[in-house]
């Protein structure tokens, strides 16, 4: 009974939300390809969640829709997928190697689009629902920094910054990095009482999350994490949008750079994850609430979209890279380059993997 038990807790703490999340993101990322090679007239033949033998599947007109067995992607199959495959001269219409250049482009990168738009609505919909931010409360004050000699203390929250109200932590913190490092004048709240403090913020470096050492002005307080500490902030539509794209516009920023310092090797490649730490963060992300997990899908449906543009044969980007070059040449090139050109992408993807899985697994075994 109690194998029983805890095989139970491990479907629902990891694989349930880890099928979840990739389900609806690899579905969004195929649906995208779908859609817009039938806005294009191509004939679909297979839509795949999945890859490998089917599981199930129904065939509804010219396309098979199926659930296969490995489920780390899935892909829509095209009449004419392959410049090499035959096509019967009143199928051409139909096929995807006989459209325009322009339709091929627009097909091959709606996958990624619609990640990226699918993040947009997710995030917008998460500011409309509201989201846990950190209000400007000091849950501690750093020794010989300009708080602690102003007298700020454990507990106070701060109202307001020459005369400017501020509601969230993130609000605080923008005001004083701005600051230029002339002097502010803080509204502060003690025990029920207003207070008046006056303080210089100090120019300071820090690593960041990209692993590069950045300036800025800080006055030497952490925020506090309790419950009191925090409120939930909802946005109206109108701003929920702008947000949204915002925050879809940063993430995406922040996916390509991180890309390119793991490559210069600013950041270490150990923390790249693969499958296992997707599994744990998304069952951490799902007991923490609707929320938090939608976020983490927003955040992974950002990092498909844009990683899939990347210029690799096998990835979209790969396929774009060719159609570019064909758009130059006048002609496609021949099966041969981009049989190679296909063999390295997949040799790289199948490394990165293997690697990705050596992380996850040696994650678990220390600990």
């Amino acid at each position: 009974m109690e194998k029983i038990l805890e095989l139970i807790a491990f479907l629902r703490y990891y694989i349930v939300p880890t099928a979840i999340l990739l389900g609806i993101l690899i579905f969004v990322h195929e649906f995208g390809h779908f859609l817009v090679a039938k806005l294009c007239g191509v004939r679909i033949l297979k839509f795949s969640l999945g890859f490998g033998p089917r599981i199930l599947g129904k065939k509804i007109g010219d396309t098979e829709y199926r659930i296969s067995a490995l489920p780390l992607g899935g892909y829509v199959k095209p009449l004419g997928e392959s410049p090499d495959e035959p096509v019967a001269e009143e199928d051409k219409p139909f096929s995807l190697t006989h459209q325009s250049i322009p339709r091929r482009l627009a097909i091959i990168a709606a996958g990624s689009v619609f990640n990226i738009a699918f993040a947009c609505l997710l995030f917008t919909i998460i500011f409309m629902v509201g989201t846990p931010m950190l209000t400007p409360r000091v849950g501690q004050v750093l020794d010989n920094s300009p708080a602690q000699r102003a007298g700020l203390q454990q507990g106070d929250r701060i109202v307001a910054v020459n005369g400017q109200s501020v509601e969230l932590w993130e609000e605080l913190s923008r005001i004083i990095e701005r600051s230029g490092g002339t002097s502010l004048t803080l509204a502060v709240e003690r025990a029920g009482k207003m207070l008046t403090v006056e303080l210089v913020p100090e120019l300071s470096a820090a690593k960041d999350m990209l692993g590069q050492e950045r300036k800025s002005y800080k006055i030497g307080i952490v925020a506090a994490t309790a419950k009191e500490a925090v409120k939930v902030k909802r946005y109206d539509p109108v701003s929920a949008v702008f947000k949204g794209v915002y925050q879809t516009w940063h993430i995406s920023h922040l996916t390509l750079l991180s890309f390119i310092k793991i490559i210069q090797r600013a950041i270490p490649a150990e923390t790249l994850g693969g499958p296992i730490r997707i599994a744990e963060v998304a069952g951490e992300f799902a007991e923490a609430g609707m929320v938090s997990f939608f976020s983490l899908m927003a955040i992974i449906s950002v990092n498909l979209g844009v990683l899939n543009l990347l210029p690799i044969p096998i990835l979209d980007g790969g396929h774009i890279l060719f159609l570019l070059v064909e758009a130059l040449k006048g002609s496609p090139l021949s099966m041969k380059k981009m049989e190679i050109a296909q063999q390295i992408g997949l040799a790289i993807i199948v490394l990165v993997m293997m690697f990705v899985f050596y992380n996850d697994i040696a994650r678990l075994v220390n600990g």
